[in-house]
């Protein structure tokens, strides 16, 4: 908590993508604080008569911590306000803290058994472990659908790509088709506009007056000229009637060629993402009863009357006097020390297979009977 307090107060109001992303992280882990601390903890203080007043006042100080929060989520995160008003919920959370430290935790101390506590810490620790593993949940599932969007985006585009391809392709073939009727129809143009300049060229050259017959009758040019070439004149005028006028189903008189488009079917394997299973570690506490043999002393007194070897005093006689001699006794003292036993590793392994796909396709051919031969052709479409 304090190296996120730390690192939302070191941002700048130009970082509001991370300013925002810390003080998620800042809320979901103050929530998680008061959730576990109101769901697993305060019910059994509740019926202790030494700690029942406590409660109250700890769950005030969480809605104190929630209230701050919710006027924080509600500022903008790049605003002048947001930091000292975070300045503000760091010390109330400094001071919910301490009071936890010096009065809470010691009551519960003293209220109630190990066994008490030691089932209040595997609750906390299995709640955390669920919250952990939903965000990891929540991630992968993100990381997923960015994988799906993203194939998704590369599907849709090389689609588009083809249809375009597809599109281009097609106006070649009309350019093409286009030009080559406009070539076949270009042959007998060229062929009457040389007739109508010899035709020309010939009524422009008159003979002599001498050596023309009185009764001949002089042709005009023009009409000369429309005799001479009537035959070409209906087939210019429905050259020239066909391309004004918009193409229909009918096949042009003047056109030699017709294009059948061949088609076939492509097989296009992609892949995508789908989750197969989750795996999920959950650690928990198991009571072992074991014992130890340990080799006690203990030191008595033993009072024994016996005759004196000599009858000469050596000491002090015919006074009172008490001695004290003390009994000790060894007693198994038991204590307990966490180590570490060994370390559980979760990761991912990524590996590849090949696998076969078959699906069937299809294509266009072509069918193609002429007079004259006995067999049919087949040919295949190439494209």
């Amino acid at each position: 908590m304090n190296d996120l307090f730390a690192r939302l107060s070191d941002t700048s109001e130009g970082a509001l993508k991370t300013r925002e992303k810390l003080f998620a992280e800042l809320k979901a882990e103050l929530e998680l604080h008061a959730k576990l601390e109101e769901e697993f903890l305060f019910p059994l203080l509740r019926k202790n008569s030494e700690t029942k007043g406590l409660v109250a006042e700890a769950i005030t100080d969480n809605k104190n911590l929630r209230a701050r929060l919710t006027d924080l989520d509600a500022l903008p995160k790049n605003g002048e306000a947001f930091i000292p008003l975070l300045s503000e919920l760091q010390k109330a959370y400094r001071q919910h803290s301490r009071d936890e430290k010096k009065e809470l935790l010691p009551a519960v101390r003293n209220a109630l058994s190990a066994e008490q506590v030691q089932e209040v810490a595997e609750k906390m620790e299995a709640g955390i472990a669920e919250v952990e593993q939903a965000k990891q949940d929540e991630a992968e599932e993100r990381r997923a659908k960015a994988r799906r969007e993203r194939e998704q985006a590369e599907l849709e585009a090389e689609a588009a790509a083809r249809q375009q391809q597809e599109k281009e392709l097609a106006a070649r073939r009309t350019r093409e088709a286009a030009n080559h009727v406009v070539e076949t129809a270009g042959i007998p143009l060229n062929v009457v506009a040389d007739a109508t300049r010899k035709v020309t060229r010939l009524v422009g050259a008159t003979p002599p007056a001498e050596e023309r017959a009185p009764s001949a009758v002089r042709l005009s040019s023009s009409a000369f000229t429309d005799m001479f070439l009537w035959p070409w004149t209906g087939a210019m005028q429905g050259l020239q009637q066909g391309r004004q006028t918009p193409a229909s189903g009918a096949r042009s008189p003047t056109s030699e060629e017709e294009v059948i488009p061949l088609g076939e079917e492509v097989l296009e394997v992609t892949k995508r993402t789908e989750n197969s299973g989750t795996a999920r570690v959950r650690r928990y506490v198991v009571e072992t009863e074991v014992e130890e043999q340990v080799t006690l002393q203990r030191e008595r007194v033993v009072v024994e009357r016996r005759r004196p070897v000599s009858d000469k005093i050596t000491g002090e006689i015919l006074t009172e006097m008490t001695v004290e001699v003390v009994e000790t006794v060894e007693v198994p003292v038991v204590s307990k020390r966490a180590r570490l036993r060994e370390e559980i590793v979760v990761r991912t392994e990524r590996t590849q297979q090949v696998q076969t796909v078959r699906e069937t396709v299809r294509r266009d051919e072509v069918e193609i009977s002429q007079p004259g031969k006995r067999k049919t052709v087949r040919e295949r479409a190439s494209t």
